[in-house]
């Protein structure tokens, strides 16, 4: 059998780029006077679009500057014990059967307390998948919810993620922001959040992680709809997706690439899964990241996974090179148990 699926080869406009001096050419006071009026306007944007969008603000992306006198050394002490004491109170409220790390601990409750809050999660069981840059958790679902479990994948804070050259999979995508718990897209003409973006302030660090999160949860809105099988997604937070668990109580779903497949199992799901990357492109999308391993194994079916890297088909001039590579590494598994394929076809 062949792979003989003939894909369209994708083209886009040429992105122009443009050169800014860099800050060793000028004189060291008018430097020293853009600093500041950048970290001026990098607070005013942020300020102003927390506001807006109801962002989260990470300690992590907050500029810091040496205090200037004795009372704003006191006012930062408090701000500190403060936001201690919120932590602690959190604790005491929600407290999980699962035990999570030192640095674990406070960013979970955070990005879940929302979805504890409003009676979708009652408790976080155990760690699932820890990743790069998000790790996945059981928790019980609420009784009102229909389901014992639900799987809640936490975006880690930027400090602890490793995830690198992400920019060829962020190309042809419109921003996204939270709003009411729901992905919005940003209006391209807001020429405070581009710029923002492209100067990678804090604000613009900031709505690029929420973008990051939302296109995953949209992506699993869309494929869901269409009858992939993916997650059904329950909810999104400005740091969490709550979405179908799979797997049991005991154990979570194993990942194609941990499992041997049974006689006239293989078949099957190399048809399901070249189907599945066909109806994905006709909704305009590319995994991005497909594999053995984002691709879980239960009960004799498969579900695809990890998306936050989906490629739109029509916009990414990497598209296509993305796509056959997804194709290359599906067929490269399969090939293992005898499927004579031609990945170089693009597709079945």
């Amino acid at each position: 059998m062949a792979c003989r699926r003939k894909t369209t080869e994708l083209n886009t406009d040429e992105m122009a780029e443009s050169a800014n001096p860099g800050e060793e050419d000028l004189p060291h006071d008018v430097a020293a006077q853009e600093k500041d009026t950048r970290w001026e306007e990098e607070q005013a944007d942020l300020a102003f679009y927390n506001k807006r969008f109801n962002l989260q603000q990470d300690r992590v992306f907050r500029v810091q500057r040496a205090p200037k006198n004795e009372w704003q050394r006191f006012i930062e002490h408090r701000a500190e014990v403060e936001s201690l004491a919120e932590v602690a109170s959190l604790e005491n409220v929600w407290a999980t059967t699962y035990t999570p790390a030192r640095y674990e601990g406070e960013f979970l409750r955070e990005s879940l307390q929302p979805f504890y809050s409003q009676d979708q999660i009652v408790d976080v069981n155990a760690l699932v998948k820890g990743g790069k840059e998000a790790s996945v958790y059981r928790c019980r679902a609420h009784p009102t919810s229909g389901v014992d479990w639900i799987a809640a994948k936490v975006y880690r804070p930027r400090k602890f993620r490793n995830l690198s050259n992400d920019a060829v999979y962020r190309e042809g995508r419109h921003l996204l922001t939270s709003e009411d718990g729901r992905p919005k897209s940003v209006n391209p003409r807001d020429e405070r959040i581009a710029r923002a973006v492209g100067k990678k302030s804090v604000f613009g660090v900031e709505v690029r992680h929420t973008s990051w999160l939302m296109y995953e949860y949209t992506a699993l809105q869309i494929l869901h709809n269409a009858g992939v099988s993916v997650p059904e997604p329950y909810g999104v937070g400005e740091n969490a997706i709550l979405m179908t668990y799979i797997g049991s109580k005991d154990r979570a779903a194993p990942t194609l690439h941990e499992v041997r497949l049974k006689a006239g199992e293989a078949s099957s799901f190399f048809e399901q899964i070249i189907e599945s990357i066909a109806v994905m492109l006709d909704k305009g999308l590319v995994h991005g990241d497909l594999s053995a391993y984002n691709i879980l194994y239960w009960q004799g079916k498969i579900t695809f996974i990890d998306f936050p890297q989906v490629v739109h088909a029509h916009t990414n001039r990497s598209a296509q090179s993305i796509l056959n590579r997804d194709v290359a590494r599906v067929c490269r598994y399969f090939a293992r148990y005898g499927i004579q394929v031609d990945s170089s076809r693009g597709g079945k």
